[in-house]
């Protein structure tokens, strides 16, 4: 049995104790002061909390805000090639058909690729190498390997994204005509929180604010992920691109339309400048808190 020999049957509080001049064992030490002990770990635990403050909050990276104050990377954005679907007319959102053959590029699609990879080439994108992201769509991934081989990067530089690239849901609309889209981007101009009409064949109905809430994590991803690189966003559609673009420079969330992409069209992103092509000069104005704007 561990006998303890004390010289006081009290223990005076650690801060009205005197000076000891008796030494005593460690484990009398750890036995009898608890209250050092528990001080000792309140003050670490100050000091860490401290240290943590110190570190200013919008500084730490993965807190991606938009309009972002910078970019830690450099961005191109491209559209895929027009679409099988797309070149007979027809609205195809539904993701469970994104990998489908169907779903890939047309000959005209795979054209327009072609040119979008070597304006990559010319604007020299890929000069000091480049990471590839394309939704695993089919046109975009097809996209995506064309743009690889043409600026003679390796596929290991191919990233495929799988869900926060998918075409926006059109709801009701998928299987219609192409020209009912105006519809959506008529109710968008309303308010980026209206939504396409459901369906319930498993085809999304997302608003302009859904599309904003993805694009901003595949953002927050790439800016967490990579630093001083140079990385290539391929979309299936234009939505993702101009709801991101818009985001990116502070546009209002309601006139991205505005912003609209050709397919096979590419932009390099500069956050310092508002994109003044496409859109008369009423419809330049910032959205200070997307995707709400007032």
């Amino acid at each position: 049995m561990l006998k303890i020999t004390t010289t006081s049957a009290t223990i005076p509080p650690p801060h009205l104790s005197p000076p000891s001049t008796k030494t005593t064992t460690t484990t009398q030490t750890n036995l009898l002061n608890p209250i050092n002990r528990r001080h000792l770990l309140t003050g670490l635990h100050i000091s860490f909390s401290t240290l943590h403050l110190s570190i200013p909050v919008a500084d730490a990276r993965g807190l991606f805000q938009m309009p972002p104050p910078r970019l830690t990377n450099q961005y191109y954005l491209v559209r895929a090639g027009e679409s099988e679907f797309e070149s007979l007319g027809i609205i195809n959102t539904n993701p469970v058909a994104k990998t489908s053959v169907d779903s890939g590029l047309s000959e005209k699609g795979k054209k327009q690729a072609v040119k979008a990879a070597l304006q990559l080439k010319e604007m020299g994108a890929c000069d000091a190498g480049c990471w590839i992201w394309p939704s695993i769509t089919q046109r975009a991934y097809q996209a995506a390997e064309i743009i690889a081989a043409v600026n003679r990067i390796s596929r290991s530089y191919i990233v495929p994204e799988y869900s926060f690239l998918d075409a926006r849901g059109l709801g009701a609309y998928e299987g219609k005509n192409l020209e009912a889209v105006s519809e959506v981007y008529a109710s968008d101009t309303i308010s980026p929180r209206n939504k396409p009409p459901p369906i319930d064949d498993g085809t999304p109905n997302e608003s302009v604010a859904d599309v904003f809430v993805r694009v901003t994590q595949l953002m927050s991803i790439l800016e967490t992920q990579y630093s001083e690189e140079t990385i290539i966003i391929v979309s299936p559609d234009s939505d993702n691109l101009t709801i991101l673009q818009a985001g990116l420079v502070g546009l209002d969330l309601r006139r991205h339309r505005d912003l609209s992409f050709a397919p096979g069209e590419v932009r390099f992103v500069d956050i310092n400048s508002i994109p003044t092509y496409k859109q008369p000069a009423s419809a330049i104005y910032k959205c200070r808190n997307p995707p709400i704007c007032t």
